[in-house]
C-alpha cells in the first residue's frame, strides 16, 4: 500500500525533508502521485528510501555511541580518578582522626589510673584514721575508768582524813578541858599538810 512523504518520515523517524530528498532521486519509474498531485511511495521506492535512509542512521549512532562511548569513558576515568582522590582524603582524614581518638583515650585511661590510685590511697588513709580513733577512743575510756577509780579513792580517803581530823579535833578539846601538866599539844603542820588534796597521789 502506498504511504505518503510524511508517513515515512513518521515511521523512520527523519525529517519530512530528507524523505522528499531521497524520493527526488528515485529513477522516475518509482516516482507515483495520486489523484490530487501529491507524492506516494510505492513499496519498492519505500524499500530504497529505506536502505538510503538507514545507512547513515547506522553510520551516524554509531559515530554518536563511539564519540558517546569515549566521551562518557573519559568522563567516567575522571570520575574515577576524583572518586578515588576523595576517598584517599576521607582515608587520611579518618586515620588522623583516629590517631587523636587513640590518643585522647589512653590520656583518659592514665586520668583514669591516677584517679583509682588516689581512691586507693584515700580509702587506705581512711581506714587508718578509723583505726587510729578507736585506739584513742579505747585508750580515753580506760583512762576515764582509771580516773574515776581515782577520784573515788580520793573522796574515801579524804572522808577518812576529815574523820581523823574530826577526832583529833575531839581529842583536843578534851585535853584542853582537862589540862595536864605540860602535856597541851598544838595543831601541827602534819595536820595542815593532810588537808591538802595534792597529797593523795
Amino acid at each position: 500500500m502506498p504511504k505518503t512523504i510524511r508517513e515515512l518520515a513518521d515511521e523512520l523517524n527523519v525529517s519530512k525533508q530528507t524523505i522528499q530528498y531521497h524520493y527526488q532521486r528515485l529513477p522516475a519509474k518509482n516516482q507515483q502521485k495520486d489523484s490530487q498531485g501529491a507524492n506516494m511511495i510505492s513499496l519498492t521506492a519505500e524499500r530504497i528510501i529505506r536502505d538510503k535512509v538507514a545507512k547513515p542512521l547506522v553510520a551516524k549512532n554509531q559515530q554518536t555511541g563511539s564519540k558517546k562511548a569515549t566521551k562518557t569513558s573519559k568522563e567516567n576515568n575522571d570520575l574515577v580518578a576524583t572518586l578515588r582522590r576523595e576517598v584517599e582524603d576521607l582515608k587520611s582524614q579518618r586515620d588522623k582522626q583516629l590517631a587523636t581518638k587513640d590518643q585522647q583515650i589512653s590520656s583518659k585511661d592514665r586520668q583514669l589510673d591516677h584517679l583509682t590510685k588516689l581512691i586507693d590511697q584515700q580509702q587506705q588513709l581512711q581506714l587508718a584514721i578509723v583505726a587510729e580513733n578507736r585506739q584513742l577512743k579505747e585508750h580515753v575510756q580506760k583512762s576515764s575508768g582509771f580516773v574515776g577509780t581515782s577520784r573515788s579513792n580520793q573522796k574515801v580517803q579524804s572522808t577518812e582524813n576529815d574523820s581523823i581530823q574530826n577526832k583529833d579535833r575531839n581529842n583536843n578539846q578534851g585535853k584542853k578541858s582537862v589540862p595536864q601538866s605540860g602535856n597541851i599539844q598544838k595543831d601541827t603542820p602534819k595536820d595542815k599538810a593532810h588537808k591538802n588534796w595534792w597529797h593523795f597521789w
